[in-house]
């Protein structure tokens, strides 16, 4: 059980939720936003001393029945009362260190699709192999060290250190976002991995924009169905993202590929041909 998690996300929930989204008068003398405590203990049936207790990351472990009360009091989303269950450690965590190694059907996978570009991340956004058009628009992999190949180090150092530039990307404000609602949930599953452990901790060292998304406590992405990348030979190139989920080993398959016939498809063709050399310099 991770109390002073568990606390700030309970809070962070609570003071999001307003009077009115549960039937209750806003009233003149609310001093803060969000429902008061007694609020969320009435709604969840529980005393409200246990309920501030868990905020103040004092309580004891609370039963299953209890953390229902409390997401339906909260109204969480299902991705959100996951997360709530696993904070409290009445979820199965997975081994101590997350996976990197790649199952071989999911390496010849990634060869047989000539017009997709696609690679493997692990829970930690670090990629781990790719295939040749994936190189092409996104830039030559094999060059960069594991650590210059993780994508939420990309998104949030880019601005302060040149050469960890995010790709090109173009909707990088939403992927960043995405980045930080997937590593919180990464961490309450590998709370004791030092390198989840490690690239969180350097990420709020270095990246005040990464404390005030991590500071929200938001742990449900909205999926990213399209990409656009501004790529240096073949332009802005707009493609279909496809996230498919690798669970017995916690990483995701990520895919982009064009309609036929779309200008993306036509830009992807020609990436084909050129080959990695054509990629984004990491800059």
């Amino acid at each position: 059980m991770d109390r002073q998690e568990l606390g700030a996300f309970l809070r962070s929930r609570r003071e999001r939720l307003r009077p009115l989204d549960i039937g209750l008068p806003s009233g003149p003398r609310r001093r803060t936003p969000g429902l008061r405590r007694e609020e969320v203990a009435v709604l969840a049936h529980i005393s409200t001393e246990y309920y501030v207790r868990l905020e103040q990351a004092r309580a004891p472990r609370p039963s299953g029945e209890v953390l229902a009360g409390i997401a339906g009091a909260l109204r969480l989303t299902d991705a959100e009362s996951a997360h709530l269950h696993v904070l409290a450690g009445t979820a199965p965590i997975r081994d101590r260190l997350h996976r990197r190694d790649v199952r071989p059907s999911v390496l010849a996978l990634l060869e047989r699709l000539p017009s997709t570009a696609g690679f493997v991340m692990s829970a930690m956004f670090e990629v781990l192999v790719w295939n040749d058009l994936a190189a092409a628009l996104m830039g030559g992999f094999a060059g960069l060290t594991p650590m210059d190949r993780n994508l939420a180090r990309r998104a949030f150092l880019g601005p302060t250190r040149p050469d960890m530039a995010l790709y090109g990307l173009a909707d990088a404000a939403d992927f960043r976002h995405q980045v930080v609602m997937e590593l919180r949930a990464t961490l309450a599953r590998y709370p004791s991995d030092p390198a989840v452990t490690g690239l969180v901790d350097e990420l709020r060292d270095a990246s005040p924009d990464f404390v005030r998304l991590w500071e929200r406590h938001d742990v449900q992405a909205a999926p990213m169905l399209t990409k656009t990348f501004r790529h240096p030979v073949v332009g802005e190139i707009t493609v279909d993202c496809d996230a498919l989920a690798i669970t017995d080993r916690d990483q995701h398959l990520v895919l982009y590929s064009a309609p036929p016939g779309s200008p993306g498809a036509e830009a992807l063709a020609l990436l084909n041909v050129l080959g990695a050399e054509a990629g984004v310099c990491p800059r």
